[in-house]
């Protein structure tokens, strides 16, 4: 699934995440969603997340447990 889709994310869902820091070098964190952030139904560079341990970035791919 793609993380660029906000229908396709729910709280509670495990995802990759880069975060603002990590934009140049696309390095990865992985946790569980709290709350999404971004309102358009879109974005092309991933919805932006806001994690259980409090980091936000885009998510770029929907990990299945």
């Amino acid at each position: 699934m793609d993380g660029s889709t906000r229908k396709n994310l729910k709280p509670g869902m495990r995802v990759n995440i880069v975060l603002k820091k990590d934009q140049r070098t696309g390095t990865l964190t992985q946790g569980i969603i709290k709350n999404l952030l971004t309102k358009s139904p879109t974005h092309p560079h991933g919805i932006k997340v806001r994690l259980e341990d409090g980091q936000v970035g885009r998510v770029k791919e929907i990990l299945e447990d």
